[in-house]
């Protein structure tokens, strides 16, 4: 039960829907178009589509998208890869003589084709009720009328002013005079909108082999890089089965890979061995979340590929015996194992949930990687382009080196828990490489330590940051936890970002018939049901 002594959030609590977004704006979307009748998954995609409007630093159609679906609360879960590919004509021999470790932010090489467009697409096509002249009705309206920037999205902005300055139609479409929005300012992006426009009316044509395709095309090719129209015209995400674990009572469904999910279940492999501290931000269970998260985000940088191009025993990696030989530092033998034949920092993304009143439930994250994406804008379309690419690895015989049509390691991971045959949970956590840390620390606060899906979301964070000896940690962690993290010898520094991550969730209470709703402090969003 909360304290309403202390601040903070309730949960929302409704019984026809609810939608639950970093965005205002992008929440009420979702509830007018589950209130004119359409469901969960137009209802996620209507607002991530206005996010890729007013939130432009987190999220954009230039960017990916992966999504969890149930109908009608069964655990019959559909998963959807929508993680785009390299160009086919990339010169790997070059970049990997390079001696860089990972391309540069800005280069276009660091621009896989974007997948967001084509998975909305599909997944409407499959699973919606709704045109998509509906569903993008209210982005179009914000691109060409204007939105008032909210205050995390403007301090995002600001942050980035170097990037988007850097070039000239940066400046020209995202900044105003030359500087960032300011909270309160109304901003516009026409040329977005047109966009949007051609792809309601025209579908998957317009952005993948029409004027946009080729607009996308030629600005990249302006910047030295190697896409073609082929590349776009012949990409396509993919329908697949999630992976899942048990832990406790529930089953924990993620996306496969190229995506981090594998790094979430194995964290919960690990964590699930482990006794149960008493209280759930003390020295002793962070510990053991830091402990475990450093071994599994080691198994990822080694391991995790595209799997069309990787030997990776999957199932494997989601076992008991591999979370204990890794968690007892048998690192090298099992990844040896585990194969049959130091990361970038973590970053944003938008995470929605939505149920509607039939209990479908939509687990949908969108991104554009960094902050801004690779700041490269493409002013025929108005579109920022994602610097997805960066997550490659530059090492000949890696598993996830860059290489022609292939799919880089993904970060960004929906999730669902279900228990007795049904979904009970459907939540994500934004922060680009927290996000695999974020799954695991969230869902064991509510499983473990009984807590709502609000409380475990506004939970001070750590991270260790993979490949180095930090550990970020929140202002907010008790001064007695951190104290005593020190003494242990963990090394605790600031958050490089404002905060870390972002959670959104939805928990289905079956025996009621009614619905509770999360969304994190940390971004500018809410909650909001009907």
């Amino acid at each position: 039960m909360r304290d309403f002594q202390k601040p903070g959030r309730s949960v929302v609590m409704a019984a026809n829907g609810i939608a639950a977004t970093s965005h205002p704006s992008s929440t009420l979307a979702a509830i007018q178009v589950l209130q004119d009748g359409g469901n969960a998954m137009d209802a996620a995609i209507a607002a991530c589509a206005v996010q890729c409007v007013v939130e432009p630093g987190s999220t954009g159609i230039g960017g990916d998208c992966f999504a969890l679906y149930s109908e009608k609360g069964t655990d019959k879960i559909t998963a959807f890869n929508g993680a785009g590919w390299a160009p086919k004509n990339i010169d790997v021999a070059a970049l990997t003589a390079s001696g860089d470790k990972f391309l540069p932010r800005q280069s276009p090489h660091a621009v896989t084709v974007p997948g967001a467009v084509d998975a909305w697409l599909q997944l409407r096509e499959r699973f919606g009720s709704l045109p998509m002249t509906r569903i993008l009705a209210p982005a179009i309206g914000f691109a060409e009328n204007g939105y008032v920037v909210a205050p995390r999205t403007s301090q995002d902005w600001q942050m980035q002013s170097a990037l988007i300055n850097a070039t000239r139609e940066g400046r020209e479409l995202l900044m105003i005079d030359g500087a960032a929005p300011k909270p309160g300012m109304v901003h516009k992006q026409i040329q977005l909108g047109a966009s949007m426009r051609k792809i309601a009316a025209e579908g998957r044509q317009a952005f993948y082999e029409g004027a946009i395709a080729e607009s996308l095309v030629n600005y990249l090719q302006s910047k030295g890089g190697a896409h073609k129209l082929e590349d776009f015209a012949s990409y396509r995400g993919e329908f697949i089965d999630p992976i899942q674990i048990p832990y406790r009572d529930y089953q924990v469904h993620e996306c496969p890979p190229p995506g981090q999910g594998i790094v979430a279940l194995l964290l919960l492999n690990i964590i699930k061995q482990k006794s149960i501290a008493p209280e759930a931000l003390s020295a002793e269970r962070l510990q053991t979340e830091i402990d475990a998260t450093r071994v599994a985000y080691r198994m990822r940088d080694l391991l995790l590929a595209d799997p069309k191009f990787s030997g990776m025993d999957v199932d494997y990696v989601l076992s008991d015996e591999f979370a204990r030989r890794v968690s007892d530092g048998d690192i090298a033998e099992a990844v040896s194992t585990a194969i049959r034949s130091e990361a970038v920092e973590h970053k944003d993304t938008v995470y929605i949930s939505v149920v509607d009143k039939d209990r479908n439930c939509a687990s949908f994250i969108n991104s554009i990687f960094h902050p801004f994406g690779s700041g490269l804008i493409d002013p025929g379309t108005g579109i920022l382009l994602h610097n997805r690419g960066q997550s490659f690895e530059l090492q000949a015989g890696h598993p996830n080196c860059i290489g022609p049509h292939k799919r880089p390691l993904h970060t960004i991971i929906p999730g669902m828990a279900t228990k007795n045959g049904r979904v009970e949970i459907v939540f994500g956590v934004m922060g680009g490489h927290y996000q695999a840390m974020g799954h695991a620390h969230f869902l064991s606060k509510v499983v473990d330590y009984g807590m709502d899906i609000q409380a475990a979301s506004d939970l001070p964070r750590l991270f260790p940051i993979p490949g180095k000896d930090v550990v970020e940690c929140e202002n907010t962690m008790p001064v007695e936890t951190t104290a005593e993290l020190t003494a242990r010898g963990y090394q605790l520094v600031a958050p490089a970002q404002p905060a870390i991550g972002g959670c959104q969730a939805i928990r289905i209470d079956w025996d009621n018939g009614s619905l509770q709703g999360a969304s994190d402090h940390r971004k500018d969003g809410c909650a909001l049901g009907y």
